[in-house]
């Protein structure tokens, strides 16, 4: 996908460049205004795709965290189950206790292990996506930049008119 809105800036910069100057002007330049918008909507299409992508990881690590608790609750669950069934025994209670706490122990560590890994992966890739988003913006940037400077006339060119208009006085 990048490099489709890459593909379509180079492009409009390419129109750009390419294009004719309106006669005895040399600020101004005749684009085909369809084909100029056609490409500017779909460089716009594209890049919510992008920000869609990120949005859609961040619901999957979300229900990635949702699941890991769902699963931790119900072996807690089973934990505390087993627990109240070895009550009656003193010696078995606390066999029961110790491997309750184990369990959940096990339990925590093995959500708070799946929770980091889920955040690390949606932070890389939110990451990468607004890096990717930050090097689209640049170059759109730096397409304007150079749209402007190629119609912005030059000193030598400001310097010659001057020069004809002074003779034509």
């Amino acid at each position: 996908m990048e490099n489709g809105v890459q593909e379509l800036l180079q492009m409009l910069t390419t129109m750009i460049s390419d294009a004719k100057n309106v006669p005895l002007s040399s600020e101004r330049c005749i684009l085909d205004r369809e084909k100029a918008l056609d490409l500017l909507d779909e460089i716009k299409a594209q890049l919510p795709n992008e920000l869609g992508e990120a949005r859609r990881l961040v619901t999957a690590r979300n229900e990635f965290i949702g699941s890991a608790k769902r699963e931790a609750d119900s072996i807690r669950k089973v934990a505390e189950e087993r627990a109240r069934q070895l009550v009656d025994e003193e010696e078995i209670l606390k066999m029961a206790r110790a491997q309750s706490a184990n369990i959940l122990a096990t339990a925590e560590s093995k959500s708070n292990e799946l929770r980091r890994v889920a955040n690390d992966y949606a932070e890389d890739i939110l990451r990468r996506t607004e890096e990717s988003i930050a090097n689209a913006l640049s170059q759109i940037q730096q397409s304007r930049k150079q749209f402007l400077a190629a119609t912005q006339p030059s000193d030598a060119a400001k310097e010659e008119q001057a020069v004809y208009d002074d003779l034509d006085e």
